[in-house]
């Protein structure tokens, strides 16, 4: 499942604006930046997007609409392995959604197409990962426990939160998803056993994890035999995950929860070569100049084949980029509305 579009109608600062993710030439983007200052509705349009998916679709709060309609999103996913004999998008809006110029029985009609894939979508694939902006890492022991509701499943009708601290400590669950994977696939038997698919994540966790530490003098190294704790070499001696600087521990979660959901939602499939949607907020968070502009090139080769959505007020996140990848939101002098810009446009700063 990849998003090929969006249109938002009264979405926090966004008024009838579509974003599409197309690349121009008949395929579809593998990663965008949404590049923006503040209150441009950055995090607004990532909450759109988790909130108007197969198997997801739930009404949007208030927005600045002095209309009667309710805000609303309506989104264009490209099913693909999820659904690869299907020539077009699937639409999928928000329940309170009235779409310009669409007569009756073809509102019907995508109704109750959107409400079976809803429940197509909880047998399992329909990947979508949220990130917040205000993740943060505890310093709590790895904890397993119950893996086949943990690390071995997928809820695709969780919420996802972009502005709760409360929800957003990654720690334990990284750590969670790093160790059990280890420990499963040293007990796996053989490739038919239960134990194959953890023996994927592993090797996946690892593959993703060397490329996105490579310019940084880290790499992974599996639990400790001792305290179970995922260990990682650098400079010079093992490390705790608790140990390693910020900026690496983001890195490191950014690649385990992701192929986390992928694994669980895709049991007999390698987790880096499954689709899925990767919504990240603020990717520059407790990363320094050099590793904002080498990141979003990271990203694209440790999950070839997940789409990332990323947002950022950094310049030099940007800069990494090519000009295809960035979207530029930016609300114009004396005025409220928010304007997209794309291509060479999105790149003047």
């Amino acid at each position: 499942m990849l998003l090929s579009r969006i249109h938002l109608a009264g979405v926090g600062a966004l008024d009838d604006l579509v974003l599409p993710f197309d690349d121009g030439r008949g395929g579809l983007r593998r990663l965008v930046v949404l590049f923006g200052g503040e209150s441009v509705g950055k995090t607004s349009l990532l909450s759109a997007i988790a909130a108007t998916r197969p198997g997801h679709a739930v009404a949007h709060g208030t927005g600045p609409r002095t209309d009667a309609e309710a805000p609303f999103a309506v989104a264009d996913w490209f099913l693909g392995d999820d659904d690869p004999t299907r020539p077009h998008a699937l639409r999928v809006a928000s329940p309170s959604a009235r779409l310009s110029g669409e007569r009756e029985e073809h509102a019907l009609l995508r109704r109750r197409e959107q409400a079976l894939f809803d429940r197509r979508a909880t047998e399992g694939g329909f990947v979508l990962v949220a990130l917040s902006g205000a993740r943060w890492f505890s310093r709590t022991p790895v904890l397993l426990t119950t893996p086949e509701r943990t690390v071995l499943r997928y809820d695709v009708r969780g919420t996802g939160s972009f502005d709760d601290p409360a929800r957003a400590d990654l720690a334990r669950e990284t750590k969670q998803v790093l160790s059990y994977a280890a420990i499963g696939a040293a007990l796996a038997r053989g490739p038919a056993a239960p134990g194959a698919r953890l023996v994927a994540l592993d090797r996946a966790l690892r593959e993703a994890l060397a490329v996105l530490l490579e310019d940084t003098g880290a790499s992974y190294l599996g639990p400790s035999p001792e305290r179970l704790e995922p260990m990682f070499a650098f400079e010079g001696r093992e490390r705790e995950l608790d140990d390693l600087p910020r900026s690496l521990r983001h890195r490191v979660a950014f690649a385990t929860l992701a192929l986390r959901a992928l694994a669980a939602a895709y049991p007999d499939r390698d987790p880096r070569e499954a689709e899925g949607v990767i919504l990240l907020d603020d990717l520059e968070v407790e990363q320094d100049a050099r590793a904002q502009q080498a990141l979003p090139a990271l990203l694209r080769r440790a999950l070839p084949r997940a789409q990332w959505i990323v947002t950022t007020s950094s310049q030099s996140v940007a800069m990494g980029c090519t000009a295809a990848e960035v979207m530029a939101l930016r609300r114009m002098p004396g005025s409220s509305a928010v304007e997209l810009h794309q291509g060479e446009a999105a790149m003047m700063h």
